[in-house]
């Protein structure tokens, strides 16, 4: 259903059981997957896919152009996958040509006011709350949980099951499974009641803490630490996942809390 108040461009394509408010702007080079509703005053800018049952919120706008130097009007996307909610006046820039897109996953939320820049890859089942601000080419893995208002640093990597409290400003890679917390942003222990309610044993959840026990309480350099990880602990998905986030950490780990 798409209101006559609206303004929609001939060429972007819009499934079966779209609903388009009043007061939206469409361009020209959109696709939106069934089932998905545009509320008022939102703006779905050339270059957006938009997936299956997701609702775009009033004053958000999707597939601006980034706001980066080297962008030249290059032709890229900006991607939301199914079922994801993008609140009130949250900006999603598309890519440039470091990736050629900008990617939020499928089954996140993502809160009013938030900013996600160009060439950012989120997973899917995130959360980023109220006015948190992503810059470019951040990372944020499956099922992580941003705090409201939280400054991200171009580059940064935030791993998978990762809790970080509202109001932080990240400007190192957050590994996998744990709380993240303080000024300056530190680790403060692992996320065991986010992992609890995504089905992680107790087993599990103690094999982590052990990780991160060799990582931040044994008084050895991450380099050393990680070399004991791998030799003494038997492997596990949630090692190995650990193990292959810091060694491809460009910007290196938030430090341990003192």
């Amino acid at each position: 259903m798409v209101n006559n108040l609206s303004s929609i461009h001939p060429g972007a394509r819009l499934a079966p059981g779209v609903v388009v408010d009043p007061f939206v702007t469409i361009e020209d080079n959109v696709e939106i997957g069934e089932g998905t509703h545009i509320h008022s005053n939102a703006v779905i800018k050339s270059g957006t896919r938009i997936g299956r049952n997701c609702q775009i919120m009033s004053g958000a706008v999707v597939g601006g152009i980034p706001q980066d130097l080297k962008f030249r009007g290059e032709d890229t996307l900006a991607i939301i996958g199914d079922n994801t909610v993008i609140r009130e006046c949250v900006t999603v820039n598309r890519g440039t040509v470091a990736k050629g897109c900008t990617r939020v996953g499928s089954n996140c939320l993502i809160m009013a006011y938030t900013h996600i820049a160009h060439d950012c890859i989120v997973g899917d089942n995130v959360i980023i709350a109220n006015a948190s601000q992503l810059a470019g080419e951040v990372v944020v893995d499956n099922y992580a949980v941003i705090g409201g208002g939280a400054l991200v640093h171009q580059f940064t990597h935030i791993g998978s099951h990762v809790m970080i409290q509202g109001g932080a400003k990240i400007n190192k890679d957050i590994p996998p499974f744990v709380k993240a917390a303080r000024d300056p942003i530190a680790y403060t222990g692992i996320n065991s009641i986010g992992l609890r309610r995504r089905g992680f044993t107790g087993d599990q959840i103690r094999e982590i803490q052990e990780i991160y026990r060799y990582l931040y309480l044994s008084q050895l350099n991450v380099t050393d630490a990680v070399e004991r990880i791998e030799a003494e602990l038997p492997a596990t998905n949630e090692r190995d996942e650990i193990i292959l986030f810091i060694r491809n950490s460009s910007r290196g780990i938030v430090r341990g809390y003192v």
